[in-house]
């Protein structure tokens, strides 16, 4: 069940705002926009594959992960879920169906335990009426994402899996563009979620990964992957193709 914690800016503590500036979008926002967001969001609780919203829902409102870690994909009317992405702190997310004004393309399903930020529809549709120049950061928001969404199309034709694997690892660590750094070194995810990513088999990702952990580059356990040496991760994700 969901649970929700106090609104506004009473809620949060100086490292939760600290938190939020370590996201690239958030840190450039003008002060007026960070102060609507801090007096408007809410903290969401989810527990361990609960959803936040279903592909078909309409749009409710603006996400972030504060802590924990959710998943974005589509499950097919076979049950087979796709995975598009992992969203962990602190990312923002589901801001596609107020652009587009469609039902939400995708599913978001928390991996684990996670603390949301929600800004519900209604006071971001205010603002946007009161200050229309917010569309523009918005629009932002949306470019990062499509900005990596072509890297990965580039990837697919002209990069090794070896290169693909170790360049979504970072991205995920990255928050695809959201962190002004990479803070931690973990990704939550399973080995079949990283195949769908990938558009290849477990089995092929599982060779690719123990080739990885061999070198010392990473260390698998059960639905998680630590990094280990980033530096090299790095190199290996950018490295011309020959």
């Amino acid at each position: 069940m969901t649970t929700h914690s106090k609104k506004g800016i009473d809620v949060f503590e100086a490292k939760d705002i600290h938190h939020l500036e370590n996201n690239m979008w958030f840190s450039q926002l003008p002060p007026i926009f960070k102060a609507f967001i801090l007096s408007h969001a809410v903290q969401q609780n989810f527990d361990k594959e609960q959803a936040i919203f279903h592909s078909g829902d309409a749009f409710n409102g603006l996400y972030a992960v504060l802590k924990g870690s959710v998943r974005l994909g589509y499950i097919d009317i076979e049950g087979k879920e796709s995975v598009a992405a992992i969203v962990e702190p602190i990312m923002w997310f589901g801001e596609i169906s107020l652009v587009d004004a469609q039902p939400r393309s995708h599913d978001a399903i928390a991996i684990q335990k996670s603390l949301i930020l929600h800004i519900p529809s209604g006071a971001i549709q205010k603002l946007l009426q009161e200050q229309p120049i917010f569309w523009y950061h918005i629009a932002q928001l949306t470019s990062q994402k499509l900005r990596f969404a072509f890297l990965e199309l580039i990837s697919i034709q002209t990069q090794t899996l070896k290169q693909r694997l170790a360049q979504r690892l970072m991205f995920i660590l990255n928050g695809y563009g959201n962190h002004l750094m990479i803070e931690k070194n973990t990704i939550h995810l399973s080995q079949e979620q990283l195949a769908q990513m990938l558009t290849c088999s477990r089995q092929t990702v599982n060779q690719e990964l123990q080739a990885l952990e061999k070198q010392n580059i990473l260390r698998l356990s059960f639905r998680k992957i630590e990094i280990l040496d980033l530096a090299e991760l790095h190199r290996i994700a950018h490295v011309v193709a020959e």
